[in-house]
């Protein structure tokens, strides 16, 4: 840790899907003049695919180190770790076979250096969920991979898109709608609770967190004529969380009400029962600056909240604010980590006077 604290945190960043804005969203933000000021950004890629997207995009010229592994990082500058062990052929704008397989490498050479802990956060630039399947990656997206990858087997991920003002938990993440009710439990949405509130606490410095849950039906289920789920499985979930688990949590609320009222601004977090109920309203809201976080696990990765954006990709028209708003928050949510468990490692002890035993407290009125 010693050591750490004396360089700038490195801060990896996977290219994503080849043939999308991965890289140059990546390229745009590491490049602005004040990131090397405040971290050492390491790109995980090929050389020969980053000059393609720098070409195409005709982005600014900067000087890129490259390094052969994660042991060679040279700080004050931009890093890249070649870890594409095959030609790929780059196809902007298709989705294709060969940018899976890269995107996976990226993916799985910068893990495994977190793990090592040559690097100190990770931030993924977007995958295509479908080109990226293999023997290797048979999961639904980055939050399960991760989970995966680095959790110890109880370690649960909890998707989480934020601003500096909204922050949006999803109750179950990348599944078909027609199976969402069924995956909805009392203890899988107590689980999520405990999750969102421990992380807004730890991650983002958040005392006495307020909680919105939204409801799974329409109008939040019309006392049971629109749907049950409710009365069956939110609220005794939320009963439970609050009255077992010192969770502050509201609603249960119909979510276009909640949105289209902006009620979401009086609360530090808002657990949403499905992947768009909660995304679309948050991408509407915040999509320029909306980062996708990932809580509940041992490492730190935020990732920007869009998808490949294929229709746009190679034309140096994609906006980099997302993916450098997932790397300063990378940044804040390390350091909030660790001022969060400096600040439990050694809890004062009750005050109490020494007179020859432990157990007689100190009387703060008298006088000596």
């Amino acid at each position: 840790m010693s050591e750490q604290n004396n360089r700038r945190l490195r801060i990896g960043i996977t290219l994503g899907d080849t043939n999308g804005i991965g890289i140059e969203v990546a390229l745009k933000a590491v490049s602005l003049p004040e990131m090397l000021d405040m971290c050492t950004p390491v790109l995980y890629g090929s050389s020969k695919i980053v000059s393609y997207h720098r070409n195409a995009c005709n982005l600014p010229g900067f000087q890129v180190y490259h390094a052969k592994s994660a042991e060679g990082i040279k700080e004050n500058n931009i890093n890249l770790v070649d870890c594409i062990t095959q030609e790929i052929k780059v196809e902007l704008g298709h989705s294709s076979k060969q940018a899976g397989v890269a995107a996976f490498q990226s993916l799985e050479a910068a893990v495994r250096d977190l793990k090592a802990n040559l690097i100190d956060v990770l931030v993924t630039a977007p995958i295509n969920k479908d080109n990226i399947q293999s023997d290797s990656f048979n999961f639904p997206g980055h939050t399960e991979y991760l989970e995966s990858a680095v959790g110890n087997g109880e370690d649960k991920a909890l998707m989480i898109l934020t601003t500096e003002t909204l922050r949006v938990a999803l109750a179950t993440t990348h599944l078909p709608i027609a199976q969402v009710p069924a995956a909805l439990t009392i203890e899988g949405i107590r689980e999520k609770l405990r999750l969102l509130n421990t992380s807004l606490k730890r991650d983002f410095n958040i005392d006495g967190p307020r909680i919105a849950v939204l409801a799974l039906n329409p109008h939040a289920g019309e006392n049971g004529m629109l749907g049950t789920e409710e009365k069956d499985i939110i609220i005794p979930a939320m009963q439970q969380s609050l009255d077992e688990d010192g969770v502050q949590c509201f609603g249960p609320y119909a979510a276009d009400g909640f949105f289209g009222a902006r009620q979401y601004r009086r609360f530090d977090g808002v657990l949403a029962m499905y992947h768009d109920q909660g995304l679309a309203p948050f991408k509407t809201i915040a999509m320029d600056e909306g980062v996708n976080f990932t809580a509940g696990l041992p490492i730190v990765r935020t990732s920007p909240d869009h998808g490949t954006g294929y229709d746009i990709a190679g034309q140096g028209i994609a906006n980099e604010s997302s993916m450098r708003h997932a790397i300063y928050m990378a940044i804040d949510v390390y350091r909030n980590r660790i001022r969060y468990d400096e600040a439990r490692q050694n809890p004062l002890p009750k005050l109490f006077q020494d007179r020859g035993r432990d157990n007689v407290k100190l009387d703060l009125t008298k006088e000596d």
